[in-house]
């Protein structure tokens, strides 16, 4: 899990995706062009809430969240996600 300096404002929490299956479990490599969007990752920054929304996760929670959700950025040469915590699907 990476060290970051961005604090997310509000409910929204900044995630480091988990990295996309390079094999099938037959051991077929998956082209970059074919690789599915992980949906899972780990929790690396969390905003402070709002009066309205209190939040339930925390830094270093393993997390799945929806194969549309956030919005991708790139800190320190990382590639992370941005989104508001209800967007998290649960915590695993």
């Amino acid at each position: 899990m990476a060290k970051i300096k961005i604090k997310p404002l509000a409910d929204r929490v900044i995630i480091e995706p988990a990295s996309a299956e390079e094999k099938t479990a037959g051991g077929i490599i998956i082209p970059d062009t074919a690789k599915e969007k992980p949906q899972k990752g780990v929790i690396v920054a969390v905003g402070p809430g709002t009066e309205d929304q209190k939040m339930t996760v925390k830094v270093g929670d393993a997390i799945l969240y929806g194969k549309y959700s956030g919005t991708e950025i790139t800190y320190e040469g990382k590639d992370y996600l941005i989104m508001k915590e209800s967007d998290i699907y649960a915590i695993i």
